[in-house]
């Protein structure tokens, strides 16, 4: 599939040829579903703690005698049924992330990178090379074109000088092509690749 290359300045800088086998698939929500799901488990923190039985700071003595209170039979106050107790089988940390194999991986960024070609949402530059690091400038360009959640995807390098004027413009993240991911691609309203970065995401995902 084809598509135009715009400049920074919106100005047209030609066409390009997109390999449909990345970027003309029909989006499978299912397929992208399972790949988010494990990004987010990975990222999950897992140090969620509470305190069991062993763990308490109450005496380990009997509370009262086994028989002819009436009540019924404890031990120390230390058991989950006490206010203060143990908890019984609570969490405790580990890892919450899952397996899921590279070519299934491989599979979702392809189905990612054509939902946002199938929507319309996908923009190609040409490059985003600035001679000099100017928020103001940047801000003016993306307002002029149009983004506000946006993703910008480059080649191997981010320019320098592009990343530090982007850093501070609320919605617009910049990732060079290895660190391009389903979830990022997808939280995003528009996504942006430079010519360097589908020649490097092709190349990836071939």
């Amino acid at each position: 599939m084809k598509a135009d290359v715009i400049k920074l300045d919106a100005a047209k800088a030609g066409e390009i040829d997109l390999d449909d086998a990345i970027f003309g698939l029909e989006p499978r929500a299912d397929i992208l579903h399972r790949v988010v799901r494990w990004q987010q488990a990975r990222n999950q923190a897992g140090t969620h703690k509470v305190k069991g039985r062993s763990e308490t700071s109450y005496s380990t003595k009997k509370i009262y005698r086994q028989k002819g209170t009436g009540g019924a039979r404890h031990g120390d106050k230390n058991a989950p049924i006490f206010r203060h107790g143990g908890v019984y089988k609570g969490p405790t940390p580990r890892s919450h992330a899952h397996e899921l194999t590279k070519k299934f991986r491989a599979l979702g960024l392809r189905h990612a990178l054509s939902a946002k070609a199938a929507s319309g949402s996908l923009v190609v530059m040409d490059n985003v090379d600035m001679p000099e690091a100017k928020t103001a400038i940047l801000a003016k360009a993306a307002k002029n074109l149009g983004w506000k959640r946006v993703l910008i995807i480059d080649g191997a390098e981010v320019n320098d000088n592009f990343a530090r004027s982007a850093r501070n413009i609320e919605g617009i993240d910049v990732l060079p092509s290895i660190g391009a991911n389903v979830y990022d691609i997808l939280k995003r309203d528009t996504l942006v690749i430079t010519r360097a970065g589908v020649e490097a995401l092709e190349a990836r995902l071939k």
